[in-house]
């Protein structure tokens, strides 16, 4: 997108260091830091702290947790798209005898495949990841907690599994493939397993004094694909741009958008799904695509709103206390608000592009008497949509043999297409055997039952 500025105004970055304040304040955090992301470049970043003049920069490094998680499934999508393996797969085809094979991969990237949330005890978190050296000490003894494909129960195991997979294909460490296929190709070179000068130490902050204690600080080792991650502000901004944007030297940027489809709701009031490796949140009347994280010392959140072009990404030294969640969402809509997404100028289709049968397809059909209109956009995709009333409204995207195949709603995977007469002229669409004319109850054979040969009458 073409804008006439770069920086945010001085009153929308005083707005979002004051929630950057507050949120150090009462989230009794020893230090936050937070950046924002606009159109893919990185245009604020700021820091408050308990020691003055010692406030992280955005090259300081914190823990990042459960983000780490989406770098796994960025991995993995990208085995997938290479035709290593389907996203429908069970485990067992790829890797064996882990007593799960059942499990298919999407239902492990999605956290349906009814895995347990933790690893046996001892806490996972805060003790070396010598004591579960295997995937067997990982899953336990009984690794299922509910029906396979079932329901969504979020499952560190489950992300171990794909880490130990993507080791399995690539014949190198779940490390080493990460630098090599995501971190190197997108200059995140602040990222890293294990922490590197600068960076903030982890701390436990009492819930009742204002007193604390330093957090350890594990090496996961085969939990690594679950949490491990250390990163900086600067890192997090240049990897919400890829997730908004893709980016074709690591994940196209239709793989990416598949990464964030709903792959099982979430328990809950209905606002929060979870895609392929990324959550999804539903506040404000915005969609935010990303994830949170925490380990012992640190909590973390990274937000992207794909449509208006934002993403926040907040990073927090305390194990609980600072609403890393809540704050990046807050920043996403402070810039929103104050500083609304100019849209691209309308422009007509040039002449050559301009499909004249295809026009003669838009304006009015009618499936029975509800009224829908049909459009057309630039890439020969459509969208039928209600004219009045409530209906199911979808968009669809255009196949090379014909026809189009519906991308979102009721519609999602079903195929329209137009139908012809033995004279060529258009008889109706075909809507997954939904017939639409362009009168309603057309007379002719179309209509499936047929129509009442009287016609239309009065009372």
């Amino acid at each position: 997108m073409t804008s006439s500025f770069e920086a945010l105004l001085p009153s929308t970055e005083r707005a979002l260091l004051h929630r950057v304040a507050v949120a150090q304040t009462e989230g009794r955090s020893p230090s936050f830091a937070a950046g924002v992301v606009r159109e893919g470049e990185t245009v604020w970043f700021g820091s408050r702290s308990c020691v003055d003049g010692h406030a992280p920069d955005a090259d300081t490094q914190f823990r990042i947790g459960s983000i780490t998680k989406v770098f796994t499934a960025v991995l993995v999508m990208r085995l997938r798209d290479e035709g290593l393996l389907s996203l429908e797969d069970p485990l067992e085809k790829h890797l064996k005898d882990t007593g799960v094979g059942e499990v298919t991969i999407a239902q492990l990237l999605g956290h349906s495949a009814g895995l347990a949330a933790e690893s046996p005890a001892p806490w996972w978190e805060r003790t070396p990841g010598t004591v579960r050296p295997e995937l067997a000490d990982v899953l336990g003894e009984q690794p299922l907690r509910h029906p396979v494909g079932r329901i969504h129960h979020y499952s560190n195991p489950g992300y171990t599994l794909l880490g130990s997979l993507v080791e399995a294909l690539r014949g190198v460490s779940w490390e080493e493939a990460l630098r090599a296929e995501i971190l190197e190709p997108l200059g995140l070179d602040r990222t890293t397993a294990q922490p590197v000068a600068p960076h903030a130490g982890g701390f436990a902050v009492h819930p009742w004094a204002d007193v604390m204690l330093p957090e350890p600080s594990q090496d996961l080792r085969i939990m690594a694909p679950a949490g491990q991650l250390w990163s900086t502000v600067g890192d997090l901004c240049r990897f919400a741009a890829f997730l908004a944007r893709g980016d074709e030297r690591v994940l196209a940027r239709s793989s990416v958008e598949e990464m964030r489809v709903p792959a099982a709701p979430v328990e809950g009031d209905g606002e929060a799904g979870y895609g392929l490796g990324l959550q999804l949140l539903r506040k404000g009347g915005r969609t935010l695509v990303g994830h949170t994280g925490s380990l012992p010392g640190f909590v973390a959140c990274l937000w992207v709103s794909v449509e208006e072009g934002l993403a926040a990404v907040t990073l927090a030294n305390a194990t609980s206390g600072p609403l890393t969640s809540l704050v990046a969402a807050d920043l996403v809509r402070i810039v929103a608000e104050a500083e609304p997404r100019l849209p691209e100028p309308w422009r007509p289709l040039p002449a050559a592009e301009v499909d004249h049968e295809l026009l003669a397809l838009t304006g009015p059909w009618y499936w029975g008497t509800y009224a829908y209109g049909l459009r057309i956009d630039a890439a020969r995709g459509v969208t039928l949509e209600p004219l009045r009333g409530v209906g199911r409204r979808a968009s669809f995207r255009a196949l090379p043999e014909g026809g189009w195949i519906g991308l979102d709603g009721y519609y999602a995977g079903e195929t329209l297409q137009v139908v012809r007469r033995a004279d060529g002229s258009v008889s109706h669409l075909d809507l997954g055997s939904f017939v639409f004319t362009r009168e309603p109850y057309e007379p002719g054979d179309a209509v499936p039952g047929g129509v009442d040969e009287a016609g239309w009458r009065g009372l």
